[in-house]
């Protein structure tokens, strides 16, 4: 009924606690947790579709209380997530800062639901994989401990010995970075061990508080500071050099640190190639080729000009037509369908590494990120080209 996450294999528990299950068997720091199994989401649904989180009660209560019965994250591991094809990044649903047996079987069933969200419908359809049906698709359950991290954020691990690894980090949790609310501090650790560092004005960041997450604005103090010096960035490359040894190719993978301990929080291999970061000489150019100034964080291959649609909330999803470009504070992963249809996106916070920009690279869009006021300098309905490798995005004259 339960598996203990040292023993998770991703044939019964899904991509994400498979191989965190493998991290765990090498020695690597991962929170201590289980994983409730394919076989259990598919005797809860069964031919109805009706779940029954009763059948797990007493297994997911004596599990919580051998780990203490901390706050917990309750997370997706759905089959054909997190593969070397798809990392359905952001699709499946989450929830952080769990705390006691109700609150977390309703988080398992909400996770169980999400595999048929209609985002996680047109993420298949936008990547060709389709909907494979009740008879084939079924979700896992990644019960871990929750770190209360200080500072978190993603790293792309090099796929070669001479290339760099990337890291993004913001403080608190790590919605803030994976979602692209905030834009976070950037690192660059060469072959050499020689490291190089954009800070960024973070603005926001989100901690537990008791079983609730919370949101608020960082101290003015705080937001122009690096959140982790060169050597915590030298930690954290040569743990991403480990775990691309151990899982067998370069991996994006999330972290926390917290008390100055390294924990990791997912691996799973790059399904699309970053955009190489402009040159000082490059970025100067693109600025005084586009009218209006607007330069942001190259997120995905690709110059296209489109039709800017000013998209502020889900309220505005129904102007969005096809072959528009987005022009939008953030996205977060309802705005998949919207993706499907887009020709680019922009956006006025956000990562290189956030959720966002590796579905706009897997589904081979332009996306510029971090473009400050965007939402205010673009006119909705102007014709703008937008390029996703420099970073650009340009007012076509009318």
């Amino acid at each position: 009924m339960i598996h203990q996450l040292k023993d998770a294999v991703p044939e019964t528990c899904g991509g994400k606690a498979g191989t965190l299950g493998a991290l765990v068997r090498a020695g690597l720091p991962v929170p201590d947790g289980f994983v409730i199994p394919f076989g259990a989401y598919r005797a809860a649904f069964g031919k109805c579709g009706t779940p029954a989180a009763g059948a797990v009660r007493d297994a997911v209560t004596a599990e919580l209380a051998k780990l203490g019965a901390p706050a917990v994250a309750v997370r997706s591991s759905a089959d054909g997530e997190d593969t070397s094809v798809t990392s359905a990044a952001g699709q499946y649903e989450s929830v952080l800062a769990v705390q006691g047996i109700d609150a977390v079987l309703n988080a398992v069933q909400t996770c169980w639901a999400s595999l048929r969200s209609r985002r996680v419908a047109a993420y298949r359809a936008a990547l060709g994989t389709g909907d494979r049906g009740a008879e084939y698709a079924a979700m896992a359950v990644l019960v871990q401990r929750l770190v209360d991290a200080d500072v978190s954020g993603v790293m792309f691990t090099p796929d070669g010995p001479d290339a760099s690894t990337a890291i993004e980090a913001s403080w608190g949790l790590g919605p803030t970075v994976v979602g692209g609310t905030v834009s976070p501090d950037a690192y660059r650790v060469d072959g050499s061990g020689e490291v190089s560092e954009f800070i960024a004005d973070k603005q926001l960041r989100t901690d537990r508080d008791g079983a609730a997450l919370v949101t608020r604005r960082v101290a003015d103090a705080d937001r122009g500071t690096s959140v982790i010096d060169a050597e915590t960035a030298v930690r954290l490359s040569r743990l991403g050099h480990r775990i691309a040894s151990v899982l067998g190719g370069a991996q994006d993978i999330e972290w926390a640190l917290a008390d100055d301990r390294i924990w990791i929080l997912q691996a799973r291999p790059i399904t699309a190639a970053l955009p190489s970061a402009p040159s000082d000489t490059a970025a100067a150019d693109a600025r005084i080729a586009s009218p209006v100034g607007l330069t942001g964080t190259p997120g995905s291959y690709g110059t296209v000009t489109g039709i800017a649609r000013i998209v502020r909330g889900p309220g505005d999803f129904v102007r969005v037509r096809p072959g528009d470009i987005l022009i939008c504070p953030c996205t977060d992963p309802a705005w998949t369908p919207l993706l499907r249809i887009a020709k680019g996106v922009v956006t006025e916070t956000g990562g290189v590494l956030s959720h966002a920009a590796i579905v706009a690279r897997e589904m081979r869009i332009p996306a510029v990120l971090a473009v400050g006021g965007a939402t205010e300098l673009i006119r909705d309905d102007t014709a703008v080209t937008i390029d996703g490798s420099a970073g650009t995005v340009t007012v076509v004259p009318a």
